[in-house]
C-alpha cells in the first residue's frame, strides 16, 4: 500500500513537471514590467509557427511610419554576471540581438540614429537568461525509470536547457505612443549538464528567429 502510495506521488509529480514545461509562451506571473500595459495582450501565430503574446494598435497598422531606430537592447530587470552566466554572455547575447534586429528591420524599413517624425521606435528588452533542467519525458514516466530521472537530477547530469525571453515595445518616435508590443520565450541548444556554461551562441537561433519574425510581421502589417 505504501509503495503504491509513493508510486502515485512520483507519477503526480513527473505530470506536473512536464505541465510546467509545456507551456509555449511567457506566463503573466513572469512578465518583467517593462511593457507599458501586459492586459492587451493576445496569443498570436509567429510567421515561423511559433505562439507569441502580442498586440497592435490600428495606428501602426496604417504604415505611417516610413522609418525606425532601433534602441539598445537591454537586461530588464538588470542581470548580473555568474560563473554559468558570465559577463560575456550577457554581452554576446544584447549585441547578437542588436545585429539580428538591425538585419531584418533594416529588410522593411529605414533604420535611423534617431527616434523621430515618421519614425517607429523599437525597444527590445532580454528579460530572461537561464539554464534549467529539462523536463521528463513520456518514457521516463515508467516506476523505475523515474527514480533513475529524480537521482541524475539531483546529481546534476541530467541535460539542460538554455532559456531566453524577451519582451519588445514599439512607439511612436515622436509622441512615446505605445503602438505594439511583442512577449516570448525560447530554448536554445541543450547544456549537457548544471556546471555547463550557457554562452551567446546557446540561444543565437533563437535571437535571429525572433529578429526574423519581427521583420515578417512588419511586412505583413504594412501591406
Amino acid at each position: 500500500m505504501i509503495r503504491s502510495h509513493c508510486l502515485m506521488t512520483l507519477l503526480c509529480t513527473a505530470s506536473l513537471s512536464l505541465s510546467a514545461c509545456s507551456s509555449k509562451t511567457v506566463e503573466p506571473e513572469k512578465y518583467s514590467g517593462f511593457l507599458h500595459d501586459y492586459s492587451v495582450l493576445s496569443e498570436h501565430q509567429s510567421p515561423s509557427g511559433l505562439p507569441v503574446l502580442g498586440w497592435v494598435s490600428p495606428a501602426l497598422a496604417r504604415g505611417r511610419y516610413t522609418q525606425a531606430y532601433l534602441a539598445p537592447s537591454q537586461f530588464y530587470p538588470s542581470a548580473e554576471p555568474t560563473e554559468r552566466i558570465p559577463l560575456s554572455t550577457l554581452a554576446g547575447v544584447t549585441d547578437y540581438y542588436d545585429a539580428a534586429l538591425r538585419l531584418e528591420l533594416g529588410k522593411v524599413l529605414k533604420l535611423v540614429p534617431h527616434p523621430g517624425p515618421d519614425t517607429l521606435t523599437v525597444r527590445p528588452a532580454i528579460t530572461r537568461v537561464a539554464a534549467s533542467t529539462q523536463g521528463l519525458r513520456f518514457y521516463e514516466w515508467l516506476p523505475v525509470t523515474l527514480i533513475a530521472a529524480g537521482v541524475s537530477s539531483a546529481t546534476g547530469i541530467r541535460d539542460q536547457d538554455s532559456e531566453i525571453a524577451t519582451e519588445v515595445s514599439f512607439e511612436d518616435g515622436s509622441t512615446g505612443e505605445v503602438v505594439a508590443e511583442v512577449v516570448r520565450k525560447g530554448t536554445g541548444v541543450a547544456l549537457e549538464n548544471d556546471r555547463q556554461v550557457l554562452t551567446a551562441d546557446d540561444v543565437k537561433g533563437v535571437l535571429d528567429g525572433w529578429a526574423n519574425d519581427l521583420g515578417k510581421s512588419y511586412a505583413a502589417i504594412r501591406k
